[in-house]
């Protein structure tokens, strides 16, 4: 039921989470200890598969707020901002207690044209919107999946993803229950939100360009000084900084998809030299271009049992 507690957190609208694309997968898995800096009130527009595997505490969904022990499993809609808060003694941690799973609903439901069965996730997402818990034999289920899907690779990862969609989509009412109020609407601070989605429209419009801080500054009628804290209060991220990941991450892309030479996708992404790009993509990935093209395929290689791919071989 919804707690008056809740209103607490209404009192400071929630951050925005950045969840970055990753090149070799359709969406994000990863698991955390806590505390952990990403464990806060955000929200973001992708929704997201939560699994506590230990420990205990309070869940805030919106206006919602509820105890939450091992093994509880809930789908959070796009920007229902949220928070799992433990109950640890001082100075305690509880080593991986998250589980989580982040993907672009909109996209998949996109698919609906060459694939109508994901139709069938349309009532799922609906629901989500408000948060859903999920009880039962079905979040026993879900948590196994969630648990295999971590060190899956390839259609055999895609495969345990869409068994996870289709269990919390065929969930019982009884092991389902919305969390936020039917009326709720977040607090996400209209002004900071619009600038938010101006600064990011750009980024993405000119990330192979030639993009200057000074130019989204001079738009969004701000210092240069004065947007880079804002981006950062609000993302967690340093503009220049995401900017970075992202083309870093594109360039990661187009190594495993492409024969295009190392110099020419340093060009496509946005970089004036090979120097500068070479130094940026080692403090993402810690390793080269050439190095990541290498042993990804190599890997790729060992785990399919296939032939190199023809592009291993363009530097």
């Amino acid at each position: 039921m919804p707690d008056s507690r809740s209103a607490l957190f209404e009192q400071r609208p929630a951050d925005l989470e950045v969840i970055l694309p990753e090149p070799e997968h359709g969406f994000r898995w990863y698991e955390h200890d806590y505390p952990f800096e990403l464990a806060r009130w955000n929200h973001h527009p992708e929704f997201e598969i939560h699994l506590i595997r230990q420990g205990s505490g309070k869940l805030v969904a919106g206006d919602y707020i509820g105890g939450f022990g091992a093994g509880h499993v809930a789908l959070i809609g796009p920007d229902l901002p949220h928070d799992w808060i433990g109950d640890l003694a001082p100075g305690e941690c509880l080593r991986g207690r998250d589980v989580v799973l982040q993907f672009d609903g909109a996209a998949l439901l996109a698919l609906r044209g060459t694939l109508p069965e994901l139709g069938d996730l349309q009532s799922l997402f609906d629901r989500a919107r408000r948060g859903l818990e999920f009880t039962g034999e079905t979040a026993r289920r879900a948590a196994v999946l969630l648990e295999a899907i971590g060190p899956a690779q390839g259609l055999n990862r895609l495969i345990l993803f869409m068994q996870l969609l289709h269990a919390l989509a065929q969930a019982p009412s009884q092991e389902t229950h919305a969390l936020a109020s039917a009326c709720y609407t977040p607090t996400l601070d209209a002004r900071s939100s619009e600038r938010v989605n101006k600064a990011f429209d750009y980024l993405m419009t000119e990330l192979t360009g030639d993009l200057r801080l000074s130019v989204i500054a001079q738009r969004l009628e701000m210092s240069e000084p004065g947007f880079s804290r804002f981006f950062k209060r609000v993302t967690g991220h340093g503009f220049i900084e995401l900017m970075r990941k992202f083309r870093v991450q594109r360039a990661c892309r187009l190594l495993l998809q492409t024969e295009m030479s190392v110099a020419d996708i340093c060009f496509e992404v946005g970089y004036a030299n090979l120097s500068n790009f070479n130094r940026h993509f080692r403090i993402e990935m810690n390793q080269t271009p050439s190095e990541y093209r290498r042993e990804t395929a190599m890997y790729l290689f060992h785990r399919n049992g296939d032939q190199a791919l023809p592009f291993t071989q363009a530097h």
